[in-house]
């Protein structure tokens, strides 16, 4: 059955993504982000046929005992590995393509109360680092990152890579995010504050040179007056 298949699939992506896990059987029993997808796969199901109201108390189910909690109208693609997952929030309208990778503490919500498309769509290989809030009706490009901590709120191009608040996108052309490296990504606070720090001391060295050339100036008046 496809259903078994896709499971099956979800298990594997963890197997080849996260170093902790040593068996199949393990994921099954012990990653609550696989329990989360294995529980939203019928709740989605009745969402879309008119059984809205189970589809909620399932999702609630799911919520208790994974911590993640995945709106039964969200679209999740396969082989989608949440990682630790506890506090993980996927809206009503959110898209969620293949290979995607979602840690802890993220959110993909929306930004009000509008009807409609309300969350974000997510590409195809895209990793979402942990605490990190994408909210809105755009897009995150296939092969993109997303830093953690970071606050998107407008639409990013594939292949890039998204840190900070607001979100800034700080690199293009990156590799394909199955690296799953959260570490090595740039950080335009500290950039910024590099920049600042250099500017001071510019305004510092010529505030001195100044300064020294008004004192000699001064001198140099008093040694004419003598």
């Amino acid at each position: 059955m496809v259903f078994f298949g896709e499971v099956k699939e979800d298990i594997q992506a963890v197997l080849n993504r996260d170093p902790a896990a040593r068996s199949g059987f393990e994921v099954l029993l012990c990653y609550p982000g696989v329990w989360a997808l294995i529980l939203h796969k019928p709740a989605h199901w009745m969402y879309h046929h008119h059984l809205k109201l189970l589809a909620r108390i399932l999702s609630q189910l799911a919520r208790f005992f994974t911590g993640i909690e995945i709106h039964p109208g969200a679209t999740i693609g396969r082989r989608c590995f949440i990682d630790h997952g506890m506090a993980v929030v996927i809206g009503e309208t959110a898209e969620v393509g293949n290979d995607v990778t979602i840690y802890q503490a993220v959110t993909l919500g929306g930004t009000g109360k509008d009807s409609g498309k309300r969350h974000p769509t997510i590409g195809n290989n895209v990793m979402i680092s942990s605490g990190a809030k994408v909210l809105g009706p755009f897009t995150v490009g296939d092969n993109s990152k997303i830093g953690a901590g970071a606050v998107v709120l407008e639409a990013v191009p594939p292949n890039c890579t998204v840190v900070g608040v607001p979100g800034k996108i700080v690199k293009r052309g990156n590799q394909r995010a199955e690296d799953l490296n959260q570490v090595d990504l740039p950080d335009p606070i500290a950039v910024e504050l590099e920049c600042l720090r250099k500017r001071i001391v510019m305004l510092e060295n010529k505030l001195r040179a100044t300064e020294k050339e008004k004192i000699q100036g001064m001198c140099g008046s008093e040694e004419e007056a003598k």
